[in-house]
């Protein structure tokens, strides 16, 4: 949620950077000023008039001592408490919009960010060089359906399209990659935590994906519960409410997390014809890095978790390049993205395996989520970042394809093989 503060103090600067983000805002902003505006004078009245129902009705006793007529006192009395409750009803209303409103808007980009979508996206840095094959190389559902690592045919015969199944040394190369990030998490320190998978309503909203993208996720109807919940897309869902409500400590700051969950995504709308296989699908495996940080360490921890995510890439050994996304491109609950992609060659081209994003103050608003500085005492919204780190969809599909040899066998990455028992190599023999 934006600062109305800084709505107020420069409305058009934020609809510019709202429109920069490729999104038309000016309409709502205007609203969101006239019914603060309103709101504000609503409050004002109805404390003046509590302050005068307060001051007549100390005047009848005095009055009735006095042997005075105090009839005239009770209907100024009924009349201010009918107006004190009709200024609580439309209170109520504008509100309610003024809520929505703000809910509504997105994260401000970055001024830094190029304005517009993804053509304007920014190649920062690449690492290594592109894989080359002197034979003709294979499509990773070909390779893993050839080798036993994955069942395709089955895994939609049990859940649909866009599902698959992991097997035999599939499941077990899969839990290789998820161990190898975990490790190298618990190496920098941070946390890990261990998530519910269902979620309710509010965890979106503070998230920043509800109420406008509440129809790209799963939802769970339970007839002895009318709350909505829905099954976590992304472990930031969650972790982005792990101290909703709570004022933390200064110095505990920063929060520096992770979590391994199963991600489930509707994935609505048509497949392109090179995305076959596990490239898009309804349920991934994905390990979540997220930061609560103090707002002059936002800059730094994006740095960090940028940083680990590169690492990771490396360790696979592939060719991957980082890439500064144009403010459109970047989610609407993010004011910076950087994605990390990878080749995956039957694909010709790039695609993310990890998009790290800074949310600065959005979230901790919807949320509110703050700290307390120790100088001061006062408190202050906390940032918060996220990154993938890493989700294997794309990288398992890309590992073996650009690790495949001319007779269909796939070496294993050097960092996996203590996780296989010291295997090096995936061959028909192996299963």
């Amino acid at each position: 949620m934006l600062d109305i503060k800084r709505i107020k103090d420069d409305p058009e600067a934020v609809k510019a950077g709202l429109r920069a983000k490729e999104v038309d805002c000016d309409a709502a902003v205007d609203r969101i000023l006239e019914l603060d505006a309103q709101r504000r004078a609503l409050i004002l009245s109805t404390e003046t008039d509590k302050a005068e129902q307060n001051r007549v009705s100390k005047e009848i006793p005095k009055r009735k001592k006095a042997g005075e007529d105090v009839a005239p006192i009770f209907e100024r009395m009924a009349e201010l408490k009918a107006q004190i409750a009709q200024n609580d009803q439309k209170l109520t209303d504008v509100e309610a919009e003024y809520r929505t409103l703000m809910l509504s808007l997105p994260n401000l980009p970055d001024p830094d960010l190029k304005p517009g979508g993804k053509e304007n996206n920014e190649p920062l840095r690449y690492y290594g060089e592109p894989h080359h094959f002197d034979f003709e190389p294979k499509h990773h559902v070909d390779l893993c359906t050839d080798l036993g690592l994955i069942d395709y045919e089955r895994g939609t015969r049990l859940a649909g399209s866009g599902f698959w199944i992991y097997r035999g040394m599939g499941a077990r190369l899969e839990w290789a990659l998820l161990n190898y990030f975990i490790d190298e998490h618990l190496k920098d320190g941070y946390e890990m935590v261990g998530l519910p998978l269902m979620l309710e309503y509010q965890c979106g909203e503070t998230a920043g994906q509800f109420p406008k993208f509440a129809d790209e996720v799963y939802k769970i109807e339970n007839p002895t519960d009318d709350r909505m919940h829905f099954m976590l897309p992304t472990a930031e869902t969650a972790l982005a409410s792990l101290h909703r409500g709570e004022i933390l400590a200064e110095s505990d700051l920063p929060h520096k997390l992770f979590a391994y969950t199963p991600c489930f995504r509707r994935e609505a709308g048509s497949h392109r014809a090179d995305e076959r296989g596990m490239v898009r699908g309804h349920q991934f495996n994905k390990i979540e890095m997220f930061q609560y940080t103090l707002p002059e360490k936002s800059d730094e921890a994006f740095e960090e978790l940028v940083g680990k995510a590169e690492r990771l890439v490396k360790g696979l050994g592939f060719h991957f390049r980082t890439v500064k996304l144009a403010a459109g491109d970047c989610s609407a609950s993010m004011a910076r993205t950087y994605d990390i992609e990878i080749q995956i060659p039957s694909m010709n081209g790039y695609k993310e395996v990890s998009s790290v994003s800074n949310a600065r103050d959005y979230q901790a608003r919807r949320g509110n989520i703050r700290f307390r500085r120790e100088a001061t005492g006062k408190t202050e919204f906390v940032h918060t970042l996220n990154g993938s780190g890493l989700a294997t969809s794309r990288i398992f599909p890309a590992m073996v394809e650009q690790n495949q040899r001319a007779d269909g066998s796939v070496v294993v990455p050097e960092v996996l093989r203590k996780y296989l028992g010291g295997l090096e190599v995936l061959e028909k023999k192996n299963f």
